[in-house]
């Protein structure tokens, strides 16, 4: 079993997310939360679940969809899973500076 692990930047991007989406709906923000950690979840048993994202060619950074988001982690030794960032699908990735910094630290 994988321990799932939250980056700060993981966790920042879910608190501004529910901030804006709050704006309209308190209750679609709780539950726009709720679904990020619902389906990080599937993690701890499948870490390779999520398939590579397409713009990094990495192995080892991988998405899952979580509505109009992605759930970008990467696998770590000793079976381990960060989550790097929750980042809104209709963004361009490369201005991602948390993707950024982990798409440079391996190689394809």
């Amino acid at each position: 079993m994988a321990e799932v692990i939250w980056t700060e930047s993981a966790l920042k991007d879910i608190e501004e997310i529910a901030l804006f989406i709050s704006n309209d709906s308190y209750q679609y923000a709780r539950l726009q939360v709720h679904q990020f950690f619902l389906k990080a979840q599937l993690l701890e048993t499948h870490p390779l679940a999520g398939r590579m994202v397409p713009e990094l060619n990495q192995y080892m950074i991988r998405q899952l969809l979580c509505g109009n988001y992605r759930i970008i982690y990467e696998l770590e030794e000793n079976e381990k899973v960060a989550i790097l960032t929750i980042h809104h699908q209709s963004r361009l990735l490369k201005n991602n500076k948390r993707i950024q910094k982990a798409g440079g630290k391996r190689k394809k």
